[in-house]
Formats: C-alpha cells, sequence, structure tokens
C-alpha cells in the first residue's frame, strides 16, 4: 500500500471538520491526536498555523485565540459548576479538572488538580466540603474521568471525562452519576414440584 499524499490526508480531515463549530473541532482534534499517540500541544504556546488555502475551507477563517474556547458566560468556577450539575463528587471533580483546563482565565489556568484544588473549588462553588478529597480525585480516576498526573496526588481530566463533562452534563441518567452500570432485571427461576 502506497503512503497516502499529506495534502490528501488535509483534504480529508478539512472535509470531516465540515460542519462542527470551532469548539467542537478543536475537541475532535485533541481526541485525534490522543487517538494516534500525538502529544498534546502545550497550552501556553501559541498555536502554528498554516495558511489556509481557499480549497479547502468554504467558509472565511473565523478569529479564535490560542486556548480553547470557552462556554459562553462561564468565566468563574461556581458558574461554570452551576450549568454543568454535576451529580456525584466524581463527577464534581472531572468538572473542576475540565474548568481548569480549558475554561478558567488563562492565568489561572492548569492541566492537573489536586486534592487542595478539589478542595478549593468546593469552597468557590459552594458544594459541602468533601471529607476525603484525595479519595474523591482515586474514584474519578478510577471511573475513567481522569488520569494520574506527572506527580503523586496530581490528576488530569482525560478524553472520557472531557466528553462527559463537555456533551453529557448536565442531564444523564441516574444510574451514571453514580458509576454504575444499569442493573439487569433478575431471571425468575420456576421452583420444580418434588
Amino acid at each position: 500500500m502506497a503512503k497516502p499524499d499529506d495534502l490528501e490526508a488535509v483534504r480529508a480531515i478539512a472535509a470531516a471538520l465540515t460542519g462542527f463549530s470551532p469548539e467542537e473541532q478543536e475537541r475532535i482534534l485533541r481526541w485525534a491526536r490522543e487517538r494516534v499517540g500525538l502529544a498534546l500541544a502545550p497550552r501556553s504556546s501559541p498555536e502554528i498555523r498554516m495558511p489556509q488555502a481557499p480549497t479547502l475551507s468554504p467558509r472565511p477563517a473565523e478569529p479564535t485565540d490560542a486556548t480553547q474556547p470557552s462556554l459562553a458566560g462561564a468565566k468563574d468556577l461556581k458558574t461554570f459548576v452551576t450549568t454543568k450539575s454535576p451529580k456525584s463528587d466524581a463527577q464534581f471533580a472531572a468538572t473542576v479538572a475540565y474548568f481548569y483546563r480549558f475554561e478558567a482565565e488563562p492565568q489561572q489556568r492548569k492541566d492537573e488538580i489536586d486534592s487542595v484544588t478539589l478542595q478549593d473549588a468546593c469552597r468557590l462553588a459552594g458544594r459541602p466540603r468533601l471529607p476525603h478529597p484525595s479519595m474523591t480525585l482515586t474514584n474519578a480516576k478510577n471511573q475513567g474521568l481522569l488520569d494520574k498526573g506527572n506527580e503523586a496526588g496530581k490528576y488530569a481530566i482525560n478524553t472520557v471525562g472531557e466528553n462527559l463533562v463537555a456533551m453529557t452534563l448536565p442531564g444523564q441518567s441516574d444510574n451514571f452519576a453514580k458509576g454504575k452500570k444499569p442493573r439487569k432485571p433478575a431471571k425468575k427461576t420456576a421452583k420444580k414440584k418434588k
């Protein structure tokens, strides 16, 4: 099989992204980079942009900043958490990690959170303090919403957690909110007469 042409790959990607909003395109590209094993670009460095050929993009280029687009009007943690309405502590941890990675003001952004950040987020969001914030982070990791960070006690949101916060919250079933699979009804067995 011959190696595909670079420009043909660009055309295929551009065609696949047509119809999605800029925010969705950014998320899809980030997930695709993670899927093929490429390192994510650092958020603090400016993006290298290739000039767009008019044949690749039917719509004019929209002005974007180098950071992930924010939820309209949600620049503070309390507003963001209220908008997303996490139904469990693990979902709350994922929401906080998402906020600090993508939605916070640029000077407040961080790729990883820890128990101190999570406990502070409870205060800022007006939620009751967590009795064991480090256990909450571990539970969120075990549910597949967070990954271990570069240092002990630090956690980073992964694509599953991003999908939960960006696409699913608010409003999923209570079973998913509790991190449980739906229970199958028990089979009734007929008693045999002796």
